[in-house]
């Protein structure tokens, strides 16, 4: 994978000013997710590890119990995951995730910001099969046989393992995420991940050149100021 899954999730918080937007996006995944599943961490591990991400970010704590109360008092907002994917500046393949209360509404701003900076948004299939859904996790490790037996003994399927800096990456199909995580603790007790998240991976990357990279950022400041979305995943070598 070659430490690529660090450029192919456009981050949230470019400065410090972004930090409300952040605070939203994480607020409605965990209002959405404690809705669907249950409001007790223990109870819920996609809401567990969910809050331990947020928690990563910075995310304050009443932001956090704000999004899990609401949920627990029903009604509110009916948000529903979405994916729209397209073509971006410089060829670039792009995949978008939201979550939203109007389809309508945020297909018409994704489409918008496509439009705008003379870009093409596709239908449902058009780039997403270049990408992998992979679950990702990044730790501080340094014995790379023991963290592939760890994960062989409980039959996870690993698609990718890579050692540097004394940090270990692991990559697994995003169906085998709670089962790698769980063989991981398991085998060597707490880990403090640096990352423990899925995300889509490209598998090839496409190089932007100097003339398309002011309307690449153009394109992804539009996208992620867009309170629907969630995250940005692209194929762009930067």
């Amino acid at each position: 994978m070659g430490r690529a899954y660090q450029n192919r999730k456009e981050s949230m918080a470019k400065t410090s000013d972004a930090k409300a937007k952040v605070y939203s996006r994480y607020g409605r995944e965990i209002y959405v997710c404690a809705k669907a599943g249950g409001c007790e961490p223990d109870g819920n591990l996609t809401l567990r590890g969910l809050i331990d991400r947020a928690k990563k970010d910075q995310v304050p704590s009443h932001v956090i119990e704000k999004a899990i109360q609401k949920a627990k008092g029903g009604g509110g907002e009916d948000f529903a995951p979405a994916i729209y994917e397209g073509y971006g500046p410089g060829s670039t393949m792009v995949m978008i995730e939201c979550l939203t209360d109007n389809p309508n509404r945020t297909f018409g701003d994704v489409r918008l910001c496509f439009t705008k900076t003379k870009c093409k948004i596709g239908t449902q299939g058009s780039v997403s099969h270049m990408f992998d859904h992979s679950a990702i996790f990044v730790f501080k490790h340094d014995d790379e046989e023991a963290v592939l037996e760890a994960l062989m003994m409980e039959d996870v399927d690993v698609s990718d393992l890579e050692h540097e800096d004394g940090l270990m990456t692991v990559f697994v199909p995003h169906t085998e995420y709670f089962k790698a995580k769980q063989a991981l603790e398991n085998t060597f007790g707490e880990i403090d991940f640096e990352i423990a998240e899925i995300q889509y991976l490209a598998q090839n990357t496409t190089p932007i050149d100097a003339e398309a990279l002011p309307m690449f950022e153009k394109f992804m400041d539009m996208i992620n100021d867009l309170d629907d979305v969630q995250n940005v995943y692209h194929n762009a070598e930067l």
